[in-house]
């Protein structure tokens, strides 16, 4: 009799669109010279033009081997014509937005994908299947989010920017991917087309 092979885990990915597009902003203000370090461009305001693959983000969160349950992006509602958010569903994303508030800040993002990640852990994981969550995204806010499913017996991967991860977060998942080795790879040289 054949013996059976144990299920693969399932991967379910969430990214926090604005957060990695922020720090990643940051790291280039300080790549052209604009800022010492991340910090400093925070403290300063500094802008740049940079833009970030989500398909190279994606192979980055996931192996190719991967099983996918769910890939979601979670963002502030994009201007009519920004064609990243096309893009992010090309690549297999399904995107849930929000719009900013009136002082023009973003709102609900962080408690959505939080909510919507400890939702699929009751309602799609599996820790007999030892699925994993990726959580592409650095603020503390999603520690609580994280111990819950790890207390249930399920993965929990975070890929994030080196300065601007949680350490408390970094410490409570399974394991931690940085972005930062990978920065060249991830940067678009020019805003994508719709």
């Amino acid at each position: 009799m054949a013996s059976k092979t144990p299920p693969q885990p399932v991967l379910f990915v969430y990214v926090d669109n604005s957060n990695v597009w922020i720090e990643g902003q940051r790291i280039q203000a300080v790549r052209q010279g604009l800022a010492t370090d991340p910090a400093d461009a925070q403290r300063r305001q500094v802008a740049t033009q940079w833009h970030y693959d989500f398909g190279r983000l994606y192979e980055l969160a996931c192996p190719s081997t991967a099983h996918i349950g769910r890939s979601i992006l979670f963002g502030s509602r994009p201007p009519a014509d920004d064609s990243l958010w096309n893009i992010a569903k090309r690549e297999g994303f399904q995107v849930i937005t929000y719009d900013r508030n009136a002082a023009n800040k973003e709102k609900q993002v962080d408690i959505s994908l939080s909510t919507t990640m400890l939702e699929d852990s009751y309602e799609y994981m599996k820790a007999s299947r030892q699925d994993i969550a990726v959580l592409v995204g650095g603020d503390g806010d999603f520690v609580p989010t994280v111990k819950s499913l790890k207390r249930r017996g399920l993965g929990v991967r975070v890929v994030f920017w080196s300065h601007a991860v949680s350490r408390e977060l970094r410490e409570s998942a399974d394991e931690f991917v940085v972005l930062d080795p990978h920065f060249e790879a991830l940067t678009r040289a020019e805003a994508p087309q719709a």
